[in-house]
């Protein structure tokens, strides 16, 4: 009960718990892209049971990711929190971010990435 105590006192915002890691080590994820502009890419992401990604950020984009299928936990900075189907999360350019499949069913999301260079060279790994 400490932990829902902690999540639930207002020490953290809108949800979001300290981020455990309780995941099997980062790979790279591959997301087909859907669509792509001058601007914008959109991409569905992928991840099985125990799968994480890096905890990185993006010093030219900013991404928004809509759960479509399982639940996520999505880490923005040290704070986690778990994402449901229909729920979206915003990711504000150079915030350090993760996403893991914590469940036993995979996740599939949509991530919108918006900015003015979108080249996969615009990651920045913080582990």
């Amino acid at each position: 009960m400490g932990q829902e105590k902690k999540i639930m006192d207002g020490s953290h915002p809108a949800g979001f718990a300290e981020a455990g890691m309780a995941f099997a080590a980062a790979q790279p994820v591959a997301a087909p892209v859907l669509a792509e502009g001058t601007r914008f890419r959109v991409r569905v992401l992928r991840l099985s049971p125990g799968e994480a990604t890096s905890l990185q950020s993006h010093l030219h984009r900013s991404e928004h990711w809509v759960v479509v299928e399982g639940t996520a936990e999505i880490t923005l900075d040290i704070r986690a929190r778990l994402v449901g189907e229909g729920e979206a999360v915003h990711i504000p350019l150079g915030q350090p971010h993760r996403l893991g499949n914590p469940g036993r069913l995979p996740v599939t999301l949509i991530a919108v990435e918006t900015g003015g260079y979108l080249g996969a060279d615009d990651v920045v790994r913080h582990d």
